[in-house]
């Protein structure tokens, strides 16, 4: 039996922000056991903690949703991260943790909240003309309502477009029909003096997930692409208010760096059955 926990990630309210499932000391686990346990747990993202390969991080994670495995995943990140520590895990480096993942290594940094440094965009840039057509269409909005959209894909895939306000993102009901397996992230900006500067959403028909609550990965390509331009070098991002949930993602920019923070509490803990 393996050590288990589950994490709520990027609300201080329990169960209002985005578990994920983390599966400890799993270096025994083979790829299909993996594969049949995150679809089983059919939460967005299920984790599996193992001794790293690399000797400046301090543990590895693979990432794996119901349907795929991905190199980089944010609120996964910060749950796997907590729950490691949690678990008696001493970082290398006090004060900081080095993960190991598909996308190479990743800082966090331990203060009032633990955050994570995005990683380089894996692509970055112009949309052409037919992906643009087919992210309107997958909307249901018209041209006319995208302020911008670039490519943000920090290693899950995103496309991000801006939109003119909060409310218009909160009023999309896509068409997942037209969005051919593509991740789109929407953005848009709140009054200024609202509680939280921006409103997120994260459509993930390529990841098998129709509409995820709170998305790290997907915040820190946002904050690459408009930190310290359209929006400020420092904000607080809401993401999951459709979905019920009060996700609050804290984005600081510094240089080249965006850290992506959020807090965590644990949910759930046991010991779960693999491949018995």
């Amino acid at each position: 039996m393996l050590r288990f926990s589950q994490i709520d990630v990027f609300s201080a309210e329990p169960f209002r922000g985005n578990p994920v499932a983390v599966v400890h000391d799993a270096d025994g686990v083979t790829d299909e056991e993996m594969r049949a346990f995150a679809h089983w747990t059919n939460l967005s993202e299920t984790t599996f903690l193992l001794s790293p390969t690399d000797a400046a991080a301090d543990y590895r994670l693979r990432i794996f949703t119901p349907g795929v495995e991905l190199p980089f995943a944010g609120h996964p990140t910060i749950g796997s991260a907590h729950a490691w520590l949690e678990a008696g895990g001493v970082p290398k480096t006090e004060g900081e943790l080095v993960q190991e993942c598909g996308a190479g290594l990743v800082r966090l940094r331990r203060g009032e909240r633990l955050a994570f440094a995005g990683p380089p965009f894996v692509r970055s840039g112009e949309v052409s003309q037919e992906d643009r057509e087919r992210i309107v269409r997958a909307l249901r909005i018209d041209q006319s309502q995208v302020v911008d959209l670039e490519w943000i894909d920090n290693g899950p895939g995103w496309v991000g477009v801006l939109m003119e306000s909060a409310d218009a993102v909160l009023a999309l009901e896509p068409d997942w029909s037209a969005a051919e397996g593509m991740d789109i992230g929407v953005v848009g900006a709140y009054p200024e003096g609202s509680e939280c500067a921006v409103e997120i959403r994260a459509f993930c028909p390529g990841m098998g997930i129709v509409e995820d609550p709170v998305t790290g990965s997907l915040n820190a390509g946002v904050a690459q692409w408009l930190a310290g331009d359209r929006l400020p070098a420092s904000y607080v991002a809401s993401q999951g208010t459709v979905l019920g949930r009060r996700g609050r993602v804290f984005i600081e920019r510094d240089g080249d760096t965006v850290w992506v923070g959020g807090d965590a509490r644990t949910s759930i803990t046991g010991t779960v059955g693999i491949g018995e």
